[in-house]
């Protein structure tokens, strides 16, 4: 048994007015990339003009912390 074929009907919705919604839905490609940790490859937040991830940026904090001890009792 054949189905009768379906007459063509004209669209609901303007096709400028879909394709602005799917431009909108889409995932935005020129947004800027995340950038990655110089130490790690992790993605970071780049706060502070540092490109460190948030675990190398607490292991640098340490260190310096680490190092302002280690100062005095040099002395």
């Amino acid at each position: 048994m054949k189905r009768k074929g379906q007459p063509k009907s004209e669209p609901v919705i303007a096709p400028q007015i879909l394709e602005q919604a799917k431009r909108s839905i889409s995932p935005d490609t020129s947004l800027k990339k995340p950038a990655s940790c110089s130490v790690c490859g992790a993605e970071c937040t780049g706060s502070a003009g540092e490109q460190l991830c948030w675990v190398c940026r607490r292991l640098k904090i340490s260190a310096w912390k680490e190092i302002e001890q280690q100062a005095p009792a040099q002395e």
